[in-house]
């Protein structure tokens, strides 16, 4: 029997167990602890943010990112169709309506003249998605952002250690939003973080992610007793989480430069081999690899071919605008040229730390080619 090669397997440092430990035998295992503090002062030197908060999930940073954007009933959110579904939800809870818009079929990304488009008297925010740690096209994005008085939030979930012309992803539009979950560079199990790039928006952000109290405020002096003062919920990591995340982030280039090198390697091969694949990019993350297959069809073929052999291959999203709970809702902005096309095409290979060599890979892909010589 061919012993099946994972599509993931999470990255585990070693130090985790003893972090996790510390926490308790202190018997300090709520919120807002040593490695919490940790851990949010790296990411923000890390990331070049003004502040970095750790959230319970990307998901629920991105719902802290909604209510910091004032987001209300009726309010417009301009966002690419491909995408997760948490990005679309943290708006539609606050009664927005979300407005999917196309994307470049090379990176997958939303298309900045779609983006433009789409934009009415209504339109409160854009959110982007850096696809994969490769950054959206910025040098568009921003004087479309700064024209229309827009706010801008990232979902930089598989953005860790990924930049644009220098510059962290997720620390260009006033929010930006990480993911920890287990399938990430970096993890936690699950768990996110909200990168706060407008220092104006920093003492609410705070506040929300402690149910809407100033218990922040509280715990560092400034008042007597803490209260109800705006809307929130519990949006904060557990320290026991953020203990664990700690043993991660020391590990943070070592994981990086040995996901960068497995991603080359597909790069080369799929290049030699003009099989359209993932773009390079000016800082890679080696979070994800993808190519494209001619059809979902041709997709569906490709994974069982693999999966004969050892390796285990996987498709990604299904676009937002065609789900059960979309359809009758939100409105896809002008022709869907690519976001449905491309999804269907889209083929993710394995990628993780401490990854087999898959000398099998070059000769499957090679006869893949000469069965489909036409994509």
């Amino acid at each position: 029997m061919v012993k099946q090669i994972p599509f993931h397997k999470p990255f585990i440092s070693g130090q985790e167990v003893g972090f996790v430990n510390e926490v308790i035998q202190s018997g300090e295992m709520g919120t807002g602890g040593r490695f919490s503090n940790l851990c949010e002062d790296y990411l923000t030197e890390f990331t070049g943010s003004n502040k970095t908060l750790l959230t319970s999930s990307c998901t629920h940073a991105l719902e802290m990112a909604a209510i910091l954007a004032n987001i209300e009933t009726g309010d417009e959110v301009i966002m690419p169709s491909f995408n997760f579904v948490s990005a679309a939800n943290a708006f539609a809870l606050r009664g927005a309506k979300i407005v999917f818009v196309d994307i470049n079929p090379i990176s997958m990304n939303i298309d900045p003249l779609c983006m433009e488009a789409a934009i009415t008297d209504r339109t409160k925010a854009i959110l982007i998605m850096h696809y994969g740690g490769v950054a959206c096209e910025m040098d568009r994005i921003l004087p479309i952002i700064k024209n229309h008085n827009l706010f801008l939030i990232e979902d930089a979930a598989h953005c860790i250690g990924a930049k644009y012309k220098g510059q962290h992803l997720g620390t260009f539009g006033q929010l930006g939003t990480l993911s920890f979950h287990y399938t990430k560079n970096i993890h936690c199990g699950e768990g996110g973080a909200l990168l706060i790039n407008d220092l104006s928006l920093i003492d609410r952000a705070e506040i929300i992610r402690e149910k809407g109290t100033n218990r922040k405020q509280f715990f560092d002096g400034k008042i007597d007793k803490y209260t109800w003062v705006d809307i929130g919920s519990s949006y904060l990591m557990s320290e026991m989480s953020a203990a664990f995340l700690w043993g991660q982030l020391s590990n943070i280039h070592n994981v990086t430069e040995q996901r960068i090198y497995n991603w080359n390697i597909y790069k080369s091969i799929t290049d030699n081999l003009a099989i359209p694949s993932m773009p390079s990019s000016e800082s890679n993350n080696g979070h994800l690899f993808f190519i494209k297959c001619k059809d979902r069809e041709d997709r569906k073929s490709l994974i069982n071919s693999f999966r004969t052999s050892g390796l285990t291959a996987s498709f990604h999203y299904i676009p937002l605008h065609k789900s059960k709970y979309a359809l009758d809702k939100f409105n896809f902005y002008g022709t869907d040229n690519f976001t449905s096309t491309e999804s269907n095409r889209l083929l993710r290979f394995p990628l993780f730390y401490g990854m087999p060599k898959m000398d099998h890979l070059f000769s499957q892909l090679e006869n893949y080619k000469s069965q489909n010589e036409n994509f």
